[in-house]
């Protein structure tokens, strides 16, 4: 008798210590979701008189106080998608090197900080490597390709960590059935192992993606300029870019007070534009889990 009371006093003390963890980890996801759309919610209110056909499709006029943002739509869109473009291959190939090939040890250790590390620079010493090596060393000059290669530098600890998980996650019987079916290292890999993983790497990918469409530091200093009356046609090319712009209006315009509505309509083309990358991301990544399912 004495042994049931205390054995439903633990459970019941055990209960208790759950719940209260539960709703911890529920208020914290609450507290994200709220802070996503307290802020979204912000921005609607502030910029959304500033949204019209006109506004994104124009060019900038009369010192920035009137016109659209298209240049800085589709330069936002060029510096992501150039910073993908490079980040993406060297970051899965490099994944798949740490994790398949690389014989664990001291070089792999060195190699994982150094990566840890790099994920920890500032964006601004990024955008000043950008333009001491890309727009000085190689010569590129600030343009659309210099400040693509600065941000997809900028974007591979993320989608270099994201891919390791991802390839980690893939049972070693895969692995083992390719290879005991006749198939070469090479051929378990891309046939077997990476197909598996590519929900996985796609996650990393989406968060690179936002962040490179976020940032201002680095494009800054190697592709975004203050304005320019034409659209990009080649990648060495000065371009406008959505956060530039805002910092441009919100600090260095002559008519602060009067782009008020601008700075914040801008803000709200820029995180419609970057969910609207992660959805297209989500929905491709959801595809590729579900077919692997099948």
């Amino acid at each position: 008798m004495t042994f049931s009371l205390s054995k439903n006093r633990l459970s019941g003390k055990r209960g208790t210590v759950q719940s209260i963890w539960f709703a911890l980890f529920r208020g914290a996801a609450a507290i994200n979701v709220l802070a996503l759309f307290a802020v979204i919610l912000f921005m609607v209110i502030q910029g959304a008189s500033a949204i019209n056909w006109a506004f994104l499709t124009e060019m900038p006029k009369n010192s920035m106080t009137e016109g659209g943002i298209l240049p800085c739509i589709i330069g936002t869109i060029c510096l992501a998608l150039g910073a993908l473009a490079f980040a993406f291959p060297v970051g899965v190939a490099t994944a798949i090197y740490l994790n398949e090939y690389a014989t664990q040890g001291k070089r792999v250790a060195m190699i994982r900080f150094a990566i840890t590390n790099l994920a920890g620079v500032p964006s601004v010493v990024f955008g000043l490597f950008g333009l001491a090596f890309f727009c000085t060393v190689l010569k590129l000059g600030v343009s659309l390709l210099s400040g693509a290669l600065t941000l997809g530098i900028m974007s591979l600890p993320v989608i270099i960590g994201a891919s390791e998980e991802a390839l980690k996650t893939v049972p070693n019987t895969y692995r083992e059935a390719s290879l005991g079916l006749g198939a070469s290292k090479w051929q378990t890999i891309f046939r077997v192992v990476v197909p598996s993983a590519l929900p996985g790497i796609l996650t990393g990918s989406i968060l690179a993606l936002g962040r490179a469409a976020g940032e201002t530091a680095p494009i800054m200093f190697t592709g975004a300029v203050f304005f320019t009356p034409d659209l990009p046609t080649s990648v060495f090319d000065e371009v406008m870019a959505l956060p530039y712009h805002i910092y441009v209006l919100a600090t260095a315009g002559t008519h602060i007070g009067e782009t008020r509505p601008l700075q914040y309509g801008t803000a709200l083309v820029l995180i419609a534009l970057v969910l609207g990358m992660n959805l297209c991301a989500i929905i491709v990544r959801s595809r590729l889990r579900n077919r692997n399912r099948i």
